[in-house]
């Protein structure tokens, strides 16, 4: 175990803000972990994975553990299932493509989410259909007060959109450590988005006949297509969430913009925030160095030299934006520290 002292965070976090932390350690272990925050005199510390969800306003006046505790088992296995536990350092896509090279499908549809397996869960992660709920069974969080690992079934996690028990009641309590999820020998395809099928289509590849892989691949050149690679332009992915609405403000919305966007759910609309932005008039738009991306509204962008505070004065402008336009408050999806 190693804490360091005033060390940049721009390696670690997928906007490339160049913020510093007081200390910064790694832990590979849950020994590490606790030895680590046994040592640790300062009240304030934070965890981080792969960074991608975060945005830094600021220096971290506190500790920052990097999660590095990686590992996969197989927790039971019959000719219809799997179900696999994943110790929370683990690179998401890459656990993807892990399940998808032996078939087991259930978390194809979410390839190239950036992140860690610890944060899945946190937000519960959900793409082109498909929510991380779908396949999970539980996990084991670290208690930071108890130093106790305790398992958390999913009525117990409180899943909703883009949200668990651990964003809200149980926020700063608990370390994520392991999450186990059922995968299916025998998958059921979920093609339901007009983009895969668009691209099943264009390969020739009938809904009916796809394999989990032709539907990661879909996802990953859709993904790939809109979105900016961290590693050449800083960015948190989709930075709001996509807001949800009464059917009576859809409906009344309607009689203004006839085009607008709207799935239903449980509650209510959702409404796509990109859509939103874009006519909004921000998809695209650079203010100094940070702007909305020109391919996909709903990412914010470093352009180079940004600092956090430029990212969030921005995105406080669209807020105001789309509240002004259509009476609808978009929500952050990162992280503001």
């Amino acid at each position: 175990m190693n804490i360091q002292h005033h060390i940049s965070l721009k390696p670690y976090n997928t906007f490339g803000l160049d913020v510093k932390s007081l200390m910064f350690s790694e832990v590979n272990s849950l020994k590490e972990l606790k030895d680590t925050l046994t040592l640790n005199q300062l009240e304030q510390f934070m965890f981080l994975g792969g960074g991608s969800n975060v945005l830094f306003t600021k220096d971290f006046d506190g500790l920052v553990i990097k999660n590095n505790i990686k590992g996969k088992e197989i927790i039971e296995e019959t000719d219809e299932y799997v179900k696999l536990k994943i110790y929370s350092g683990e690179n998401w896509h890459k656990l993807v493509m892990y399940c998808v090279e032996r078939n087991w499908g259930g978390i194809e549809n979410l390839s190239l989410i950036p992140g860690t397996v610890g944060a899945a869960p946190m937000q519960n992660i959900g793409a082109y259909g498909v929510e991380l709920e779908k396949v999970f069974i539980e996990l084991e969080a670290f208690n930071l007060n108890t130093f106790e690992i305790e398992v958390f079934k999913k009525t117990q996690c409180e899943f909703g959109y883009r949200e668990s028990v651990f964003k809200r009641k149980l926020k700063n309590q608990y370390f994520i450590f392991s999450v186990t999820l059922l995968l299916q020998k025998q998958p059921v395809i979920s093609a339901e988005y007009g983009d895969i099928q668009t691209i099943l289509a264009e390969k020739g590849i009938q809904k009916e006949n796809a394999s989990i892989k032709n539907i990661s691949d879909a996802v990953i050149t859709i993904r790939q297509s809109k979105l900016p690679d961290p590693k050449v332009l800083g960015n948190s992915g989709s930075f709001f969430k996509n807001p949800q609405i009464t059917v009576e403000h859809f409906e009344k919305l309607k009689l203004t913009h006839p085009h607008i966007k709207g799935f239903e759910q449980e509650n209510g609309i959702k409404v796509p925030a990109a859509w939103l932005i874009e006519q909004s008039g921000w998809k695209g738009k650079r203010i100094g160095n940070t702007g909305s991306h020109e391919k996909q509204a709903l990412v914010l962008v470093n352009y180079g030299g940004a600092t956090g505070n430029e990212v969030w004065d921005l995105a406080q402008e669209i807020i105001k934006s789309v509240k002004t336009q259509f009476d609808i408050e978009l929500e952050a999806e990162v992280n503001v520290i």
